[in-house]
């Protein structure tokens, strides 16, 4: 997880531990506490779903089904900066696998992995949902598109300042 100082995953947990008790009596509340630990830590690591599984008396690998089926869950923390390509069908034709490598090279991290420094994401995705503008990227929520390779290093500078 991103914060290793045990008072603030104590205090993490125990809020967590709040919306478990609000939440425990009612039908389906998986989801909502799922939600809940995402906003809280991130994501939804192996230490949170063994405390949800404990708490609410869920097998771990029904919690993990359910994280890994949602792409809203990670199972690990993200960067500050998270930067999504698109690797749909439009997208790929257009290029967005020569775009994907290339971020991957200057940001010297593999695809779906998060930076050392925890500054930057980069995840492969399928259809963002705007084709005509292929191939396309989104940084946090700005999209970029008809991109081609070399126009990374002149975006990635925009956020590693």
């Amino acid at each position: 997880m991103s914060c290793n100082n045990c008072k603030c995953m104590q205090e993490k947990f125990d809020e967590l531990k709040e919306t478990i008790e609000e939440l425990r009596n009612v039908d389906g509340n998986l989801m909502p506490v799922l939600q809940k630990s995402q906003e809280i830590f991130g994501c939804v690591d192996s230490d949170v779903q063994d405390f949800i599984s404990k708490e609410l008396n869920i097998p771990k690998a029904e919690i993990y089904g359910v994280s890994t089926f949602y792409s809203l869950f990670s199972l690990e923390a993200k960067g500050e900066t998270v930067i999504r390509v698109c690797l749909g069908t439009a997208c790929y034709v257009k290029g967005s696998k020569a775009i994907l490598d290339r971020l991957s090279e200057e940001l010297n991290i593999d695809v779906n992995k998060t930076s050392a420094d925890g500054k930057f994401t980069l995840e492969a995705t399928r259809c963002l949902g705007a084709c005509g503008l292929a191939p396309v990227i989104t940084i946090n929520d700005k999209v970029y598109g008809r991109l081609v390779p070399d126009d990374v290093p002149k975006i990635l500078k925009e956020y590693r300042k």
